[in-house]
């Protein structure tokens, strides 16, 4: 059977270079759902749900008695300037496809006609979530799960093609995959003055560079060595001039953890922190603290559906290490059975995520529509009528 899908090779790259040219940012995504919806609206047997917690499409195919079985994509791109020299180009100017979204959804709807052309063969339900904004927290899967996306569902799998692995591998774990990621904003307020007068300021830039020193200790003296976790500080802004002292300073950063109890241990240290600077430096602040989605935590049932798929999709499974990049698929599977798992999409050669030149080997395409039937095969709703 898997031979007759490297057919669908040239629809998958289609669709994801019309998606790649057309990119819209997350909750801004309105001609992205547009084509999504009457793509679907062209197949047979499908149901479609729209504006699932505002901009997110539920469609399902059903045919007989078994398990609801969801499949997620996500179709949200980044404000990155796409500097690739390639036909298929972004031609919104600072908006960008770099995560790989275009081809989830391309792969997604190809599963969903390959199904809907193969009614026969399916047993039970397949549940496909479109979703919109996974890269802004709250994200969009929190309002679809809020809205019932997933209310008569069994169990969620979701892929995410990824760029520097080899083609040909898919990587998941049992247990926590990616990393729950926070975000802080904090402004201290000292007092300004010439710089030929410090004595007589509270000089916000020294005071900063403190604080940042003091705040990459929390992970090093307060987390458990076997837990593991980052604060990292991602900007900093403060002065207008060479010669006057700051009168206040401002730094960014996020927070990476894979348990609730590690997440809310580091919020909180980090506000102790603070407290404690506003009264030895006499000082005032401002903390504006942004929880992130919860980690995903693949369950293990799920985790070893994967793995088998693989093998029937004639791919080659790895471990993969824990990351600690944030994923909202997160959501999905608090309450619901699932897992997540990573399709190999290029290589060490290939820039990273989130990158201006960021692209994907479309090949990789196939191998991920490859495991989406597996795991339908695997889960017993999708019968392969040649075995």
């Amino acid at each position: 059977m898997f031979d007759s899908i490297h057919a669908y090779q040239e629809e998958l790259t289609h669709i994801r270079r019309h998606l790649h040219m057309h990119p819209e940012l997350s909750f801004q995504e309105t001609k992205t759902y547009q084509f999504i919806l009457n793509y679907l609206k062209a197949l047979p047997h499908i149901n479609i749900r729209e504006h699932v917690g505002e901009k997110g499409i539920v469609a399902t195919l059903s045919n007989g008695n078994g398990q609801n079985i969801a499949l997620r994509a996500d179709f949200d791109a980044l404000p990155i300037q796409d500097e690739k020299d390639v036909p298929y180009k972004s031609t919104v100017d600072g908006v960008m496809h770099a995560c790989g979204h275009d081809a989830h959804t391309a792969t997604l709807l190809v599963t969903a006609k390959h199904l809907a052309h193969h009614i026969e063969q399916v047993k039970g339900t397949v549940t496909f979530l479109f979703q919109f904004a996974e890269e802004i927290a709250p994200g969009g899967a929190n309002f679809m799960v809020q809205d019932g996306a997933i209310e008569n569902v069994d169990k969620v799998y979701g892929n995410h093609y990824w760029a520097t692995y080899d083609v040909g591998v898919v990587k998941s774990i049992n247990g926590p995959l990616l990393a729950s990621p926070d975000m802080f904003d904090i402004t201290i307020y000292g007092a300004g003055g010439h710089g030929a007068k410090p004595h007589l300021t509270k000089d916000a830039i020294v005071i900063m560079a403190e604080l940042i020193n003091q705040l990459q200790t929390i992970v090093s003296r307060n987390v458990n060595p076997v837990d593991q976790a980052v604060v990292t500080i991602g900007r900093v802004e403060a002065g207008d001039a060479f010669n006057v002292i700051a009168d206040h300073a401002k730094c960014s950063g996020t927070v990476r953890t894979y348990t609730s109890e590690v997440k809310y241990l580091i919020k909180e240290r980090i506000e102790q922190e603070l407290k404690g600077f506003a009264i030895s430096k006499g000082i005032t602040y401002d903390l504006d603290y942004t929880l992130g989605f919860p980690a995903v935590v693949n369950h293990e049932q799920e985790y070893e559906v994967i793995k088998r798929a693989a093998k029937r999709a004639g791919l080659k499974y790895e471990d993969s290490k824990p990351l600690m990049i944030g994923e909202d698929f997160s959501y999905y599977i608090l309450d619901k059975p699932g897992a997540f798992f990573l399709t190999a999409a290029g290589s060490s050669d290939y820039p990273p995520h989130h990158h201006p030149m960021f692209d994907i080997n479309e090949t990789s395409m196939v191998n991920g529509l490859k495991m989406f039937l597996s795991i339908l095969m695997e889960e017993g709703v999708f019968i392969n009528d040649t075995n």
